[in-house]
């Protein structure tokens, strides 16, 4: 493939993962979350086997870059998730205090 067919399918699926991800009602984006650090779990692996079989320098550090950049994203992720579950726990409430006579 030429790099412009390459290219130009790299801004149609940015496209198509911007309106997935902004239309996604907020009951179903902690199990988007949950899709996308899984995807992004198998990007580190693509970027590991990529980095190991680089003849050339700059292939090796494109994985390496790959690598961090998918790390970031997965322990956003969880990060974002955790949180977003935080929403639903049930808060405590404090004992109320006894009066004393």
């Amino acid at each position: 493939m030429d790099f412009v067919a390459i290219l130009s399918i790299f801004v149609m699926a940015c496209f198509v993962g911007y309106y997935v991800v902004w239309s996604v009602t907020p009951a179903l984006h902690t199990p988007l979350m949950a899709v996308t650090n899984a995807i992004s779990s198998v990007i580190i692996v693509g970027a590991l086997i990529a980095a190991a079989n680089a003849g050339s320098p700059a292939a090796k550090w494109l994985g390496l870059i790959g690598i961090v950049l998918a790390s970031v994203n997965i322990f956003g992720g969880f990060a974002v998730t955790e949180r977003m579950l935080a929403m639903y726990k049930k808060k405590e409430r404090p004992a109320p205090k006894a009066e004393g006579k």
